[in-house]
Order: structure tokens, then sequence, then C-alpha cells
């Protein structure tokens, strides 16, 4: 029986993968808990009615809640500031774990295997372009990304389909040829919605989350064509895990 239209068409063989950085493939522990309180507290600064917000949501739900609400009344330009301070208490927070961030392990030699069969690599991320440049330049996983989309970025922010889709054009990908990888429940919605394929990534077991724990289970749920522990076991599910096949000589 052939796919209803309403499922994806994935192509083979894949030709791009974009990865979730935080948590994916640097860690780095953020104080999510304070950035949540703190888009909180300016929200209500610029007028959303205390206990409107819960610092129990992700931040861009936060920040969604705030926007409908500051649009919605209030004095005018209210929301502009919102949207102004809000971004730099984030980034300030977020700059502070920098220091403390370290590659995930197996990273290094998944990217490089990757590379090597001539993968297009990029990054899709929620963190800031400070961060996420300085966490890659920390890691030395810089040079395996030449294309890096972040929320400083101009247009929709992930988990919109659209922040995806544009950074793989960017890259020169079809949507049906890439392969999105992250270990969070954003990551697979960003992917499903864009019609990408999506593996998800058990999150490191020196990483703490606010959503609960985070299962195979959830991420098949959530859309997910596979699920791997870490990454040397992404390794293995993308046939990249041994030395690089020799072209034989023509």
């Amino acid at each position: 029986m052939p796919p209803r239209d309403s499922e994806p068409h994935f192509l083979e063989p894949l030709l791009g993968v974009v990865f979730d950085l935080d948590g994916t493939l640097v860690l780095s522990h953020h104080d999510f808990g304070r950035m949540r309180a703190e888009v909180v507290r300016v929200a209500e600064k610029y007028g959303v009615v205390p206990g409107h917000l819960t610092v129990n949501e992700p931040i861009h739900r936060i920040v969604e809640a705030a926007r409908q609400e500051l649009a919605g009344g209030g004095p005018e330009g209210n929301l502009y500031r919102f949207e102004a301070e809000y971004p730099k208490r984030i980034d300030a927070i977020e700059a502070e774990a920098l220091p403390r961030t370290v590659a995930r392990p197996g990273a290094e030699p998944l990217l490089k295997a990757l590379s090597e069969r001539g993968f297009r690599l990029g990054v899709l991320t929620r963190s800031s372009e400070f961060f996420a440049r300085g966490a890659l330049a920390r890691t030395g996983l810089g040079p395996y990304f030449p294309y890096l989309r972040t929320r400083s970025a101009p247009g929709p922010q992930k988990p919109s389909p659209e922040a995806l889709q544009f950074l793989l054009h960017e890259m020169g990908i079809p949507d049906e040829r890439a392969l999105y990888v992250g270990d969070h429940l954003i990551d697979a919605e960003c992917a499903t919605r864009a019609r990408v394929r999506f593996y998800g990534l058990l999150p490191d077991a020196s990483e703490t989350s606010a959503d609960g724990p985070m299962t195979s289970e959830r991420f098949l749920a959530a859309g997910a064509a596979a699920v791997a522990r870490d990454l040397p076991e992404l390794a293995r599910q993308l046939d990249v895990a041994g030395p690089a096949r020799a072209t034989p000589a023509s």
C-alpha cells in the first residue's frame, strides 16, 4: 500500500545531519530555572498579570504567552520593551555557563566520521549566537559546522518548522534527505512539523530536566524514527562507528 499523503516521504541516502547544541553536542548545565523566572519577571514588569505565567513551562511557551497578553492590552510599547529586554537577561545567564561547557562524550569522533563521509553538518539551537559559537570554539567542534542557526538569527526560532527548513535550504539539503538529532521534545516537535526525519538522543546522565526524565517511549510517541542512548550509539545507528571505507580504485 502506498504511503498516505499525510506521511513524510524520506529518501535515501541521507545528505546532511542537523544537530541541536546544548545537551546534544555539548554539556553546559544552564540554569534554565533562573532563565524562566527572569522571563516571567520581565513580562510582569511590562504588564503581564502576576500569576498568569508559570516557570514550569519551557521558555518559548512563556514568551509566547507573554506576547499574547501584552499585545492584547496595556500601554502601547510595552510589548516592544519586553521583546528588547528579556533576550538580554537570558543571554547574560547563558554566558555564565560558557566557562564550564564541555563536549558531550563521543561528539568529536561522530562529527569527524560524518564529515569524512561527506555529510553536510549544521546546528539548529535556541541558544544565542554568542553562546553557540563560544561553545563550539571551546569544545573544538566549531570546524565541523559551517552552517549554524541560533535564536539570534532573524525570523522564526525552533520549534517553528521554518527555522529548520531555512537552515536546510542554506545547506542545500532537501527536507526528505535530512536528519535532525536532539535531546528534547522541542527538537522532535520542530523536526516532525518540518516533515524531517528525527532521531532522539537520551540526555547525558549528568543532565537534569524540569520536564521529567526523557525516555525512548516519549521520543517515539513524539515521532522519532529512532532513539540513541548516547552519541557512540548514534554513530552505530548511522553506520559511521568504524573507520571510513576506502573508495575503490577505478
